[in-house]
């Protein structure tokens, strides 16, 4: 997996809640915890509310900036974490690429098992 994500890209985030309203959000590249596990900095957003009330979500991801290079990843959420050691690279990673103001945002880290991974087109 850690080829997929080894360049810049576009991710999108898709979720969906208990009422079946779908929302589809901008987020970064996943953290790779290993070859099943990946993990997304999270604020208090529709994408988190979502997650907490309907586990599965799907991660597009198109590498590069031309062409149709990347993946579709299905996913299933794990866990949440609050606190530690993830949350804080997660969110002095967000300081130092996106601003230190949105890096406060950042409240979880939510934890997703890859249950498929296709390609982009």
């Amino acid at each position: 997996m850690q080829d997929i994500f080894a360049q810049e890209g576009f991710g999108v985030f898709s979720t969906s809640g208990r009422d079946g309203l779908v929302n589809a959000a901008v987020y970064a590249r996943p953290h790779i915890v290993d070859e099943s596990t990946v993990a997304w900095g999270m604020t208090d957003g529709r994408t988190f509310a979502n997650i907490r009330e309907n586990p599965h979500a799907s991660f597009t991801f198109r590498m590069g900036s031309h062409g149709y290079s990347g993946a579709r990843l299905t996913l299933k959420l794990l866990y949440i974490e609050d606190e530690g050691q993830m949350l804080a690279a997660v969110r002095e990673k967000t300081a130092s690429i996106v601003s230190p103001a949105a890096a406060l945002g950042v409240r979880h880290v939510a934890f997703f098992t890859v249950v498929e991974i296709r390609t982009l087109v």
